[in-house]
C-alpha cells in the first residue's frame, strides 16, 4: 500500500489534566473532517474505497478495528486480496493516513466509540471517487 502510514502522536500530563498532540499531521491538505460514532460494536462498515482521496482516521473515544485493503481495479476488483488490519485506541494516540487506491472498513470494538476522520476532497469531489463493495467481498478480521 502506497503511503499508507501512522503518524504518532503523544501526551503531556499536568495538574491541570492532560494534553495530545499530533505535531507530525501537517493538516493543510484537509478540506473537511467528520466524526463516526457506531450505534454498537456489532455494526461494520465496510467496504469503501476511493481511487484519489485521501484520509486520515483518529480515534478520539473507544477502539476501532480497520481493515485496509489496497484495489488492484475499482471496476472489477481482485476478490482474493488480503486486508491488512490495524487498531486504532484513544488510549495509544495515533493518526492512521490512507492514501488513495484503497479501501476500508471500520468496526468499533468498545460502546460509544468515535472516530474522526479528515479528508483531502470536498464532499462533491468525494461523491465523484467514491466506490462501495459488499460486506463480504473482502474477508477482513474484524475480532479484537
Amino acid at each position: 500500500m502506497n503511503h499508507l502510514q501512522l503518524i504518532k502522536g503523544g501526551t503531556f500530563s499536568d495538574p491541570r489534566g492532560t494534553l495530545k498532540f499530533f505535531n507530525g499531521f501537517h493538516m493543510s491538505p484537509v478540506v473537511r473532517m467528520y466524526e463516526i460514532a457506531p450505534m454498537d460494536t456489532e455494526v461494520i462498515r465496510a467496504w469503501q474505497g476511493h481511487r484519489l482521496e485521501r484520509k486520515w482516521f483518529y480515534c478520539i473515544q473507544g477502539e476501532f478495528i480497520i481493515n485496509i485493503v489496497t484495489v488492484d481495479n475499482f471496476h472489477n476488483p481482485s476478490a482474493t486480496t488480503k486486508p491488512k488490519k490495524i487498531i486504532l485506541s484513544e488510549k495509544k494516540p495515533f493518526i492512521l493516513e490512507l492514501p488513495g487506491g484503497v479501501a476500508s472498513g471500520i468496526k468499533a470494538v468498545k460502546s460509544q466509540s468515535k472516530l474522526l476522520v479528515f479528508s483531502d476532497f470536498s464532499m462533491e469531489q468525494s461523491k465523484e471517487d467514491d466506490y462501495r463493495f459488499d460486506l463480504n467481498f473482502w474477508q477482513g478480521d474484524w475480532k479484537s
